[in-house]
């Protein structure tokens, strides 16, 4: 009988699944899935996108998206770039094709980690560069609705939260087209 991918991972196999999410490559990683995010509650898998100063990944409605932490209401600059350890996305999501509903823009195969990525560290991706910012990146209702309120409380458990389960948040720094399975470099 196969497992339905569909269904939600229970607390244990979320477990079981960290010792190979902490075995993600630390320095040299890949990009494994670009997704934009057109319209909400949509998604576009893509073969390669670029990131711009003005849109994070062009196409994407980052820049459409209001905040209440900026003083004009207007887009979070500190979470133009949604990332989540591809590792991770597998765990909880199961196949790649449902990666995408986890709402993030690019899933990498790094280890993305308090540790290796503060805030401030530099990944060249592509020939772009992005800087991984401060701002936090927590699970909300929607992803608890397509993931479990389990995944979501494996996310945002303390280990959760010193690996950065849920994912990072950054900002490009030099534009440049990525494609699927570029490498992504932390930058000294």
């Amino acid at each position: 009988m196969t497992a339905d991918p569909a269904r939600h991972r229970t607390p244990e196999e979320l477990e079981t699944a960290l010792d190979h999410i902490r075995q993600a490559p630390v320095d040299h990683g890949t990009l494994e899935l670009i997704v934009r995010r057109p319209a909400v509650n949509e998604r576009e898998v893509l073969e390669s996108g670029l990131l711009t100063m003005e849109e994070g990944l062009e196409g994407d409605t980052w820049n459409q998206r209001g905040s209440s932490k900026t003083s004009d209401g207007g887009p979070l600059i500190d979470a133009q770039i949604n990332i989540m350890n591809a590792r991770t996305a597998a765990a909880i999501a199961g196949p790649i094709k449902r990666w995408a509903l986890a709402g993030d823009q690019l899933y990498i195969d790094l280890d993305i980690s308090i540790d290796t990525l503060p805030p401030g560290t530099r990944l060249a991706i592509g020939e772009a560069v992005i800087e991984v910012t401060a701002e936090p990146h927590t699970g909300c209702g929607k992803f608890s609705a397509r993931f479990g309120r389990d995944a979501l409380r494996f996310v945002n458990s303390p280990t959760g939260r010193v690996l950065n389960l849920r994912g990072i948040n950054a900002k490009v720094i030099h534009p440049g087209p990525i494609h699927q399975g570029d490498p992504v470099t932390r930058l000294p």
